[in-house]
């Protein structure tokens, strides 16, 4: 099934450089390639989503409805020595409360990413089982 999303953004308030830890990094990416060309991850105890694609993570308020709150672009993962180093980015703010907002997001955004891989394991995990037919005889 394919979903098609639009969202919007203003123009941005600052950008900063920041890393990302490397188990948040590489769990995206993994999930990002199982899933195709975008992935969706609902961050529900802070009430965002995030959109995550080949070329940057964008996190969307509810409240805000369709309007990008933050942008992480510009990942530099083949700078890394290993798989285990943070990853750097560009955060970009378009929100006056985005900053205060980035305090909690990437913790956030771990436990949710690990949820839906959770999830994807035990939607993997089934199986169709077959039973054979008896005859009713009345």
């Amino acid at each position: 099934m394919r979903v098609q999303e639009s969202f919007y953004r203003g123009n941005p308030l600052k950008s900063e450089a920041r890393t990302l830890p490397w188990q948040t990094y590489n769990l995206a990416y993994t999930l990002l390639k199982k899933s195709g060309a975008s992935l969706f991850v609902p961050i529900c105890c802070m009430q965002y989503l995030a959109v995550l694609d080949a070329e940057e993570f964008i996190f969307v308020d509810s409240i805000a409805g369709r309007a990008v709150s933050i942008a992480w672009q510009k990942f530099r993962p083949g700078g890394r020595a290993s798989l285990a180093d943070s990853v750097p980015y560009t955060a970009v703010f378009y929100q006056p409360d985005a900053e205060e907002t980035m305090k909690r997001l990437q913790a956030e955004f771990l436990q949710a990413l690990q949820l839906l891989a959770a999830r994807q394991k035990q939607e993997s995990g089934a199986q169709l089982l077959f039973f054979p037919v008896r005859k009713l005889t009345h």
